[in-house]
């Protein structure tokens, strides 16, 4: 996530070694490590989601199966980790 922001605040960063960051030109790129940080912190609950959320696969098997119930239960689960990990908290 950390070289993911990195990126996405420096547009100029082609490679990232270690926590260097560099431009096309092989020239080293400074970027402020509070920016990269803040950006590090509000965004971690994508990962949290994504490692509770139930697996597409129970949304699709209900919607084959047209059972609304299995349909239901998959969104409910998915807006309880939702609930559990709110964007930028």
């Amino acid at each position: 996530m950390k070289h993911q922001a990195i990126y996405k605040l420096n547009p100029s960063v082609v490679t990232i070694r270690g926590d260097i960051a560099y431009n096309a030109d092989g020239n080293e790129v400074a970027y402020d490590k509070a920016a990269v940080q803040a950006y590090v912190d509000a965004h971690a609950y994508i990962a949290k989601r994504a490692a509770e959320y139930p697996p597409i696969t129970d949304y699709i098997d209900g919607v084959v199966k047209g059972d609304q119930a299995q349909i239901d239960k998959y969104i409910a689960d998915c807006l309880a980790v939702k609930a559990r990990h709110p964007k930028g908290a």
